[in-house]
Order: structure tokens, then C-alpha cells, then sequence
């Protein structure tokens, strides 16, 4: 995944409240092609340098997966990989034939047959409008979708105004590279379908495009990434402790769910933690995750970025349940530091075992500090993610309704900047 994050633009276009009757109306034009389709305009602050490889706004990651892996997994299985009113709805029918050959051409229907089970078999385009490409990556790209369908027809909470949507291209055939990417959708479709917890994103329904030849996927459309959070410090945002707890609970609420389905996330970091609206923090793309069984929870294989990467990952076998909590506490380190551990390390050999010291460590209580220790501890006595919960960092986090005034901050330092960079370019 590229560095960055399913950013939000500052509009309240892009918010997952409720739009008002104007915007929510069904659209009375042709069906927009993807290819076609006007996107917002880049953002000014695309190329701006906050954080390490940060980019906001339109952001370039690919935070709901589709990363290429060639690894094998010892003793463990890959998972490959976010209020309408009084408003008259156009029809929508939903039906799941349990057979598409009647409706695609055959290199579709045989294109996209590991996913058949997970098809809802409506036209997407029916459903969704004025898609806006809000986040770019190697399998494709994630769109900002307006929903003019009746919400709940779709199995949707009532009053939802906007979704998310990725968008891959249909191979042309099972050869083509773009096959391995549906057969990993398909995979992570399979292992994490009784996935459902508030601080774990999903992907909600999968649908096939025939304008585009292309697969839709749809999540719930998020606010922003940790990283675009951190991208802002630079221009003034402030993160206190208790927010940064905060977070990090949200994130062990999610970890101690996924390991009670034996699941290893094993890329937990700011790009993959994504904020919604109403300031929940939600784990985010899959595409480096395995489950393995209780009994056997070793496994081989390098993934996921260095700066957040446990280090028992680079000396063999490990135990996969045990790599997020490490991860969360290097992410930690990254929301104290503004950039990863070991970012300005240009060998990775150089790579301790240990995180840097705190450039300011003084700011930070002896519960914050205590945390970082507990996470970077050996494998075999790192804590578990609901014993870090009751640890007094944690107990400290401040209440939910600070991440949603956090949320207007970054729109507003974000409408700022778009102006001043406005101004020095006219």
C-alpha cells in the first residue's frame, strides 16, 4: 500500500451524515462511466510535505488492499484482500439470482466466478452516484459515492448519504494478472464473512459494473486515516495523549476481537486506522491478514511496512497474534512523533529491537511511556490486547466526542492551507 490514506475532502459532500433532500435526489441523467466520470479536483495539498510520504485530500493509498504478495504462510491461512427524508426513490429490486451467466457475457461471468457466492446482482450504477475518486492504488481506485437508492433496500442504516466504493478492473481472463486480485478478494471475502465489530471495516457487498467492466466494492466511506491526521500537525493541529489513548483503545477493541477469531491483522499502522464521522477508529485493509488455529498460531513470512514491522517477523517463525500489539505501539510512538519509529534509518539492518527514545519524553505521563514498554517487550511476554486495555494509558483516553471536534479541525486547517496555497499560485 502506498503511503497515505482514504482521505475526505473538507466538503460536507464527502460526509457520511445526512445529506439534505437536494443533494440526496435521485439523478435524472445517463449513467456516469467511471472512465468518465468528473472527479473533484486535485487537491493543493497532494504534493505538500507533511509527514513522511503523506498525502491528503486525494490521497494515493490504497487502503482497502489488492497488494500483490507472492509469500506462503507456515501453519496459517492468508487473508487477501469502511437522513433521506421525505425523498421518492427510484424502484430498486434486489435479487440474488445464485447464477450470472444470464445477465454478463461469458468472459465476465467466468472473470469474476470466485466471487459468485458474494454478487448482489443489481446494476451498481442504479444504486450510486456522483462518484469521486478520493484515493488512487495499485488495484485500482476508491470512489466517494452518493447513495440514491432507499438505504436500508441495500442493507444500509437508514439516512446513510454516502458510501465507499473500489473499483478493479475485470481481467480479461484467468491468466491475466488481474485474476490473482479477484482470487484474493474472493479469499478474504470467505475468511472474514462472519466478520462484524464497530472498530473493524468490512466490505459490505460486492457488485460487477458491466459500463466499465470492473467490480464494485462497497464499504462505509470513512473521514480520513490516522496518517492524514498526523500529515496536519505540521500546520498547527495539536494531538494531546489522552486523544492519541483514545485511538489506540479503539484499535485493542479491535485486535482482541480478530484474535478471538484467530485472526492476525499484521499491518496495523496509521495509513490503515481510519477515522469516521463520528469519531470511531476502524482497522482497515486485510491484505496481509492470516488466520491461524489456537493451537498453532506460528507463522513465517515478511509483511507489512518495516518502521511498524515486529521484529520477531524478520527472524523466522513467530506468533502471529502476537505482531499487532507491536504494531500499535510503534503507531503509537508515530501519533507522539509525527513520524514512524526508525524512519530516518536508511538500512533496515540498523533496525533495533527497541524504538527510539521520545524526543521529548517529558510531555508524556508514566502511563504513556509504561504502554510503549509493554508493547515493544519479546514476543513471549508481550501482553495480549485486553490486558492492555486495563492499563492506566488507556483508562485515561479521552471521550468520543474529542475526535469529532478533531474532525472539524482538520477541515478547517485543511480549508486554510487549500486557501493560502490558493493565494501564493494566483
Amino acid at each position: 500500500m502506498k503511503r497515505g490514506a482514504l482521505g475526505s475532502p473538507q466538503s460536507s459532500h464527502f460526509s457520511s451524515e445526512t445529506s439534505s433532500s437536494a443533494d440526496s435526489a435521485p439523478l435524472n441523467t445517463p449513467k456516469p462511466s467511471l472512465s468518465k466520470v468528473s472527479l473533484a479536483p486535485p487537491s493543493p495539498l497532494k504534493d505538500k510535505s507533511f509527514a513522511p510520504e503523506v498525502s491528503m485530500l486525494v490521497s494515493m493509498s490504497d487502503t482497502f488492499g489488492g497488494v500483490d504478495e507472492d509469500e506462503e504462510e507456515a501453519g496459517g491461512e492468508r487473508v487477501h484482500q469502511v437522513t433521506s427524508e421525505s425523498i421518492v426513490y427510484p424502484a430498486v429490486q434486489i435479487v440474488k439470482s445464485g447464477s450470472h451467466a444470464q445477465r454478463y457475457p461469458v468472459w465476465v461471468t467466468e472473470a469474476v466466478a470466485p466471487l459468485a457466492e458474494f454478487i448482489e446482482d443489481v446494476d451498481p450504477q442504479e444504486q450510486f452516484a456522483d462518484l469521486q475518486e478520493i484515493a488512487e492504488g495499485e488495484s485500482g481506485s476508491v470512489y466517494a459515492a452518493r447513495v440514491v437508492c432507499p438505504p436500508t433496500a441495500i442493507g444500509l442504516p437508514a439516512g446513510t448519504s454516502h458510501v465507499a466504493i473500489k473499483s478493479i478492473p475485470v481481467p480479461p481472463s484467468s491468466s491475466s494478472p488481474g485474476s490473482v486480485k479477484i482470487q484474493d478478494l474472493a479469499h478474504e471475502m470467505r475468511l472474514l464473512k462472519e466478520v462484524r465489530h464497530e472498530h473493524v471495516l468490512t466490505m459490505d457487498a460486492i457488485y460487477v459494473d458491466l459500463v466499465d467492466d470492473s467490480v464494485w466494492i462497497r464499504m462505509e466511506h470513512m473521514e480520513r486515516s490516522l496518517a492524514d491526521v498526523i500529515g496536519l500537525v505540521s500546520e498547527g493541529l495539536s494531538l494531546q495523549e489522552r486523544m492519541i489513548a483514545r485511538f489506540a483503545s479503539d484499535v485493542l477493541m479491535a485486535l482482541e476481537y480478530l484474535q478471538k477469531q484467530h485472526i492476525a491483522h499484521r499491518d496495523v499502522r496509521s495509513d490503515n486506522l481510519l477515522l469516521n464521522a463520528n469519531g470511531i477508529v476502524k482497522l482497515a485493509d486485510f491484505s496481509n491478514a492470516i488466520r491461524v488455529s489456537r493451537n498453532a498460531p506460528m507463522c513465517t513470512g515478511v509483511v507489512g511496512v518495516i518502521y511498524w514491522q515486529a521484529p520477531e517477523m524478520r527472524a523466522g517463525s513467530y506468533n502471529a497474534l502476537k505482531v499487532d500489539v507491536w504494531s500499535l505501539g510503534a503507531t503509537v510512538w508515530e501519533l507522539a512523533q509525527t513520524e514512524p519509529p526508525f524512519a530516518d534509518v536508511q538500512d533496515s539492518r540498523q533496525i533495533g529491537s527497541q524504538w527510539p527514545p521520545l524526543r521529548h519524553p517529558e510531555l508524556y505521563s508514566k502511563g504513556f511511556h509504561e504502554f510503549l514498554k509493554l508493547c515493544s517487550r519479546p514476543s513471549s511476554s508481550r501482553p495480549n490486547p485486553n490486558e492492555l486495555l486495563n492499563t492506566p494509558f488507556i483508562r485515561n483516553a479521552c471521550g468520543r466526542p474529542v475526535n469529532i471536534q478533531l474532525l472539524s479541525q482538520c477541515r478547517a486547517i485543511e480549508e486554510h492551507v487549500m486557501q493560502r496555497e490558493s493565494a501564493a499560485d494566483s
